[in-house]
């Protein structure tokens, strides 16, 4: 099974188990349809079975899971990740999940550039981390430089704008 991150558990909310979750989504309502997820701490991954979701209006979720029914329990999962299935992610469209843009290779004219190893969230639009063969470089996420997403075979093609790659020695 692969997982995917979906959000970290920040501490214990209250006396009965209930966790307080930072997410990693933009549509924090997803949520609320969900029945399993899987905890983790970066070595080992464990199935918990939704019992509860609750979203404050900040967008902060709190889950109940079975299993964790105080709130020493929910102290021993602090920090760890809020994973997911990956075949649970619903497909979006005409948008991408950052973990499928992650690790596609970057081409130009049929030139491959590097791989895009992180995507960066910022004020306006979004930059793609790409990592070349001598430096890093960034492209900016916009309609008129990213021409292509195909996900399956991991390819994006770009069009850079003038000038971006000048530096790169």
């Amino acid at each position: 099974m692969e997982s995917v991150l979906i959000g970290e558990v920040l501490k214990p909310q209250g006396v009965k188990g209930e966790i307080k979750v930072y997410p990693i989504t933009d549509n924090t309502e997803r949520f609320r349809d969900l029945k399993e997820i899987y905890l983790s701490d970066g070595r080992t991954e464990k199935k918990f079975h939704v019992q509860g979701v609750r979203i404050d209006p900040k967008g902060i979720v709190f889950l109940t899971l079975e299993g964790i029914a105080t709130r020493e329990d929910a102290e021993k999962i602090r920090g760890f990740e809020v994973r997911l299935d990956r075949s649970e992610i619903p497909p979006l469209q005409d948008r991408w999940y950052y973990f499928e843009l992650e690790g596609m290779q970057v081409y130009e004219n049929d030139i491959l550039l590097g791989t895009l190893i992180r995507v960066q969230e910022t004020g306006s639009n979004d930059i793609y981390i790409v990592r070349g063969e001598k430096t890093e470089f960034c492209v900016p996420a916009l309609k008129t430089v990213v021409k292509k997403v195909d996900v399956p075979a991991k390819r994006m093609d770009v069009i850079l704008p003038p000038g971006l790659l000048d530096d790169e020695s």
